[in-house]
């Protein structure tokens, strides 16, 4: 069992924002495979699905960002999975839009909802998928602009990013995290 988690904020009014592509990219991979989220469990939206013989489940948090992690444990608790079968996947300031990174564990950076999941289930051996949302402009506040929507020149290589990551994340759950890593991570692709 695989579980994957997008990371956002509940409500329309972050819809859109470079914050919530996490939850973009849930949606994307449950239009993809035909399930909707029809539950709220352990505080969230969840919808599960059968891949390859493999149970799948897709989660998106209800909790605020910055306390993702509080769903988060309840989830992997709830379904009493090991961390090495969650993969989180949420935006990243330090990567450009168009691009993706996708890493085995690490430390969660400054990201808030990283350490919030990180500090709650204690451990940060899990595979994350990070899609990029940067560069900051120069004198732009952080907290304003993860809040900020896409422009209309970025949607289309917004769009691109997801599509491969949405590739990649398949190949994470498959087994294939290696391979993942060779084929997206390298800088300059979009």
């Amino acid at each position: 069992m695989w579980i994957v988690v997008g990371l956002g904020n509940p409500g329309r009014r972050y819809t859109g924002t470079r914050h919530n592509v996490g939850f973009m990219l849930v949606r994307r991979l449950a239009r993809r495979w035909e399930v909707k989220f029809r539950k709220r469990k352990y505080g969230a939206k969840v919808a599960e699905v059968k891949r390859n013989k493999e149970r799948l489940v897709l989660v998106q948090p209800q909790t605020y960002m910055n306390f993702s992690g509080l769903a988060v444990k309840e989830i992997v608790d709830g379904y009493r999975i090991p961390a090495q079968n969650l993969v989180v996947v949420y935006d990243d300031l330090d990567v450009p839009v168009g691009q993706i990174r996708v890493r085995k564990e690490g430390r969660p950076g400054s990201h808030k909802g990283m350490r919030s999941i990180v500090g709650e289930i204690g451990t940060s051996a899990f595979p994350r998928l990070r899609v990029g949302i940067g560069p900051l402009p120069e004198g732009d506040d952080a907290a304003e602009f993860v809040l900020s929507t896409f422009s209309r020149e970025e949607l289309p290589v917004l769009d691109v990013a997801l599509a491969r990551a949405e590739d990649a994340l398949e190949m994470v759950i498959d087994g294939r995290i290696d391979g993942a890593m060779n084929a997206f991570n390298q800088k300059g692709m979009t």
